[in-house]
């Protein structure tokens, strides 16, 4: 299967905002991005559809990735996630992003790369 789900794209760089948002959507999935985790939480709360995939950097200005994830999750619990970041592993377990459960995408990721971990994560 591939696309038509709906998914939360939360990147505050914005040439790999579009990026995501442009690949994923060519694939057919709805997808709602945001550029800063607050305004990604504002829309999230008041959505009452489903968020099937929750795409959220690890680092960013105001909230991290993780915190995000939660605050979504206690909003729209069946939504998963996948967390994307340029940092090592080292500095991701610092984050509360480790492994054991977590998917993650470690940026510069390609096209390819991205659809597959996003289809693996939705299938």
């Amino acid at each position: 299967m591939e696309g038509g789900e709906t998914v939360l794209v939360v990147e505050d760089e914005s040439l790999i905002l579009a990026l995501t948002q442009s690949i994923l959507e060519h694939h057919g999935y709805q997808v709602h991005a945001f550029d800063n985790p607050t305004a990604a939480l504002a829309w999230a709360e008041s959505f009452t559809g489903e968020i099937d995939l929750l795409i959220t950097d690890v680092v960013m200005p105001e909230m991290n990735g993780r915190e995000l994830q939660q605050r979504i999750e206690a909003r729209h619990p069946a939504a998963r996630c996948l967390f994307m970041s340029g940092y090592t592993a080292d500095i991701m377990a610092l984050r509360g992003v480790e492994s054991g459960g977590i998917h993650f995408i470690h940026k510069p990721f390609s096209v390819a790369s991205l659809v597959r971990k996003v289809r693996d994560i939705l299938d």
